[in-house]
């Protein structure tokens, strides 16, 4: 395992054991098929055990794998072409946001996406996921380009949050996400939208009003961070497991709660684990969610999508 966490300690040194068998056959030459097999049925046991039981923190913490899918990586696996657009044609282009027209099966869309970015140098350069103000308007320029031209939008949500810096407040953080869900409401074409990574705060909420909302299996969907919510609530980072699990944040939770539509299964052990067959399964939700919405009258699909938010959070006594 190139990158493990301190959870899959157990699958770690299970491996480490394999490894080592097989290194003392290969220079002994002695049959050890018999503690292999045994070693693979404890490894796959141990294996679907462990993620079958993860707590919030353990998905918080497969959600930040740093060899997880990113949304250019997903287009490249799920579009047959992508070209992408640049700047909110106010103030720059913000290299958080990713976005353009792509062909999805033949059927041209909209796609728009956070990316934090591969190593540190990209990290720098995409503002680790952090989108400020003209990230928002350049995605909400990109779905109003595609409601013009009637082309489906799908968007990619990654990200720790807008970027909450002062030149982000200046330049308006909080009117332009409040613009994207206004406008994103009543958007008059089809909108698909996953959370692939993180889902943190506005920042996430900026480009994820959609008729469809999904999560991967290990991505969390919250208001707050574990860390930021333990930070405020005891000082300390300390407690961020116990924040993490207090927050409902779970695509388990976020499902059980109506808050999302549905949830995308992972490989075994993550996306991180088999990104092909990620963006494989990835696709074929998109492609049969492009196909029904697409056969909703325009009109019924807005109202749909507008009575689906505002029955959030709605207490019936």
């Amino acid at each position: 395992m190139k990158t493990s966490f301190d959870f899959e300690k157990p699958i770690a040194d299970l491996v480490q054991q394999i490894e080592k068998v097989k290194q003392v056959a290969d220079k002994t030459k002695v049959d050890m098929s018999a503690t292999l097999d045994e070693l693979d049925g404890k490894l796959e046991e141990t294996t679907n055990n462990l993620y079958k039981n993860l707590t919030g923190w353990n998905k918080v913490q497969m959600s930040r794998h740093p060899d997880r899918p990113q949304t250019l990586d997903y287009i490249s696996m799920i579009c047959d072409d992508f070209i992408e657009l640049h700047g909110d044609r106010t103030v720059k282009d913000d290299k958080a946001i990713v976005g353009g027209f792509a062909t999805v099966n033949g059927q041209t869309v909209m796609v728009i996406g956070h990316q934090k970015g591969k190593n540190t140098k990209e990290r720098q350069f995409r503002n680790f996921g952090m989108a400020n103000p003209e990230g928002y308007r350049k995605a909400l320029r990109l779905m109003r380009l595609a409601e013009k031209f009637n082309k489906p939008v799908i968007s990619f949500i990654d990200t720790m949050g807008a970027y909450p810096g002062l030149e982000a407040e200046e330049r308006g953080q909080g009117e332009a996400i409040a613009r994207n869900l206004l406008e994103m409401s009543v958007l008059r074409v089809p909108i698909i939208c996953v959370v692939v990574g993180e889902g943190a705060s506005g920042g996430a909420l900026g480009i994820g009003i959609g008729d469809k909302v999904y999560m991967l299996e290990h991505t969390w969907y919250s208001v707050i961070s574990p860390e930021s919510c333990s930070s405020i609530l005891w000082r300390s980072w300390d407690f961020k497991e116990k924040a993490a699990a207090c927050l409902k944040l779970t695509s388990d939770d976020m499902f059980g709660n109506k808050l999302i539509d549905g949830i995308i299964p992972e490989p075994l052990g993550g996306a991180h684990q088999d990104p092909e067959l990620m963006g494989k399964t990835l696709k074929e939700y998109i492609v049969r969610d492009l196909a029904a919405l697409g056969k909703l009258k325009t009109d019924k699909m807005v109202e749909q999508r507008i009575e689906k938010f505002c029955e959030m959070g709605v207490v019936n006594e």
